[in-house]
């Protein structure tokens, strides 16, 4: 038997061979034009990740240049990790806020860094240090570093006793006596001791950032390790260890690359140095870690970013929200990385010794008054009552004659015709306030002067060494017939027989023609 086998359709109409053929043409025209779209979309969607991407690169970029000063991308980083239901996109798309600024335009933050949970001073705060950034006038940064064992004879709200157990101290108050959580507890601590700090140096103080160990350690070594230059040599024998005990620590004199372990102990050792030369390295480090974030390149790196994202989340506070952040982030693009202005409050004040440091306002007074206890007091015009004109009166000029302190000037001080000693005295006031004293002796100079002079040979100087002219209430002129060049520096100060020193405290009462400056 034979089979036929044969189409169901044998023979298809013109007009269904004409539809199948346009049909086929459609889908091969459009297989290309798919395959582009999908091209498209995909290109659209790399360069929307890039650009996400570049847009946080260059706010944690700004954030980690603000570091210079003080540690704000760690808040940062909290605030944005905090808030889980943010990503890469939607936190670009949050608006910034203007940070707040006193009459001059200053924003002025506190910086305090405390020990981890296991630390041996629980929510003792080590680190206190103040930073003023002027982003627009001198695009610079202001430091300054208040030691732990200062006591303040009274506050508003948190009583007396040393400024390192305030937080701690009204922290468990709010909690123990107010009711308050624990967190709530701790920021509103936080913000109390900012505000009592601002009222002592009369500042306005706008915000207030805590950092413990844990951040600065993870910072530096996401960074790398950064380089110092190390003074003189360290050797710490009893630098406390993780069990409660002593370990040595020693670093050389000379260039170091650091750990994040490493430079902890660099800030935190004491016992070969002082508190003050402690805080000077504490702002050497906030320095070289600035310098780091900015030039090192990690900032390019998402692993970096990844890195400090999930290191720094959980061992930051601050009083600033995250508008605020961003805020601050649009500020850091403004600021220049080396116009950093740095001092610490210390007791090497000439009262007994002779010997004077800039930052020299304080004293220690005999333990029996304070229960045994090492405080720190400033050092008052008069003796009695205690107050904070002094240290105020730094604060001022630190915030005032900014440019002066940037430049950096030499200063030669000649007596010609004032009382005996004079120059030393006017001198010692100068050095106390961050000035570099370069040359003080009688000046070489034919006749003594009835009115005191000073003078700059430097073009730069010029125009702001109307800043002495108003401290001293002497005359700008030209440089004396007859003195020799040895005795002059970029600004050189003779005093004749109409001086009569008054310390700056006076003498700033009224700071209104220091605001040009």
């Amino acid at each position: 038997m034979s089979f036929h086998v044969r189409r169901l359709q044998e023979k298809k109409t013109s007009k269904i061979l004409k539809f199948e053929k346009l049909i086929i043409n459609v889908l091969k025209t459009a297989k290309p034009i798919h395959s582009w779209y999908k091209l498209l979309k995909m290109r659209q969607h790399e360069r929307e990740r890039e650009r996400n991407s570049e847009i946080l690169k260059r706010i944690l970029f700004v954030l980690m240049a603000v570091l210079v000063s003080l540690f704000i991308v760690a808040v940062t980083v909290k605030a944005l990790t905090s808030l889980k239901i943010i990503n890469i996109g939607s936190v670009a798309s949050i608006a910034s806020a203007d940070l707040p600024k006193d009459e001059n335009g200053f924003t002025n933050i506190l910086l305090i860094g405390q020990g981890n949970a296991n630390h041996d001073g629980k929510d003792l705060t080590d680190t206190i240090i103040v930073a003023s950034l002027d982003p627009n006038k001198t695009k610079s940064t202001v430091l300054i570093s208040i030691p732990r064992d200062v006591y303040f004879l009274g506050t508003e709200k948190m009583g007396k006793g040393k400024i390192n157990s305030f937080y701690r101290d009204y922290k468990s108050y709010l909690k123990f006596n107010e009711g308050l959580e624990s967190e709530e507890a701790s920021i509103e601590a936080i913000r109390e001791l900012k505000n009592e700090i601002g009222r002592k140096l009369g500042l306005e103080m706008h915000h207030a950032v805590k950092i413990n160990f844990t951040a600065f350690t993870e910072a530096v070594d996401a960074l790398g390790g950064i380089d110092i230059e190390v003074p003189e040599t360290i050797v710490d024998t009893e630098y406390p260890n993780n069990e409660y005990g002593y370990e040595t620590f020693e670093i050389r004199e000379g260039p170091n690359h650091l750990d994040g372990e490493t430079a902890l102990k660099y800030a935190r050792s004491r016992h070969s140095t002082s508190d003050f030369s402690r805080s000077a390295r504490q702002q050497q480090l906030i320095s070289a870690i600035g310098r780091k974030a900015k030039e090192g390149g990690g900032i390019s790196n998402p692993s970096f970013i990844t890195s400090m994202l999930t290191n720094l989340s959980s061992n930051v506070e601050s009083t600033m929200t995250l508008r605020e952040l961003i805020g601050l982030a649009e500020m850091g693009k403004k600021l220049n990385k080396d116009n950093i202005i740095s001092i610490q409050l210390n007791d090497r004040n000439a009262l007994y010794d002779g010997f004077v440091e800039p930052g020299g306002f304080l004293y220690t007074p005999p333990r029996d008054l304070f229960g045994g206890a090492a405080v720190l007091l400033p050092v008052s015009i008069p003796e009695f009552p205690v107050t904070w004109k002094r240290p105020k009166t730094l604060v001022t000029l630190l915030m005032h004659a900014r440019k002066i302190y940037l430049n950096k000037p030499k200063i030669s001080i000649l007596n010609n015709g004032a009382k005996s000693g004079t120059a030393r005295i006017l001198a010692t006031e100068l050095i106390r306030y961050g000035f570099e004293i370069d040359e003080i002796a009688n000046a070489k100079l034919p006749e003594k002067q009835e009115s005191s002079i000073l003078f700059t040979q430097n073009e730069e100087l010029k125009a702001i060494v109307t800043i002495f002219e108003d401290l001293l209430h002497v005359s700008n002129s030209s440089i004396p017939e007859g003195l020799p060049i040895e005795q002059t520096r970029d600004i050189t100060i003779i005093l004749g027989k109409n001086y009569n020193y008054k310390p700056l405290q006076y003498i700033l009462s009224n700071k209104d023609s220091l605001k040009n400056n």
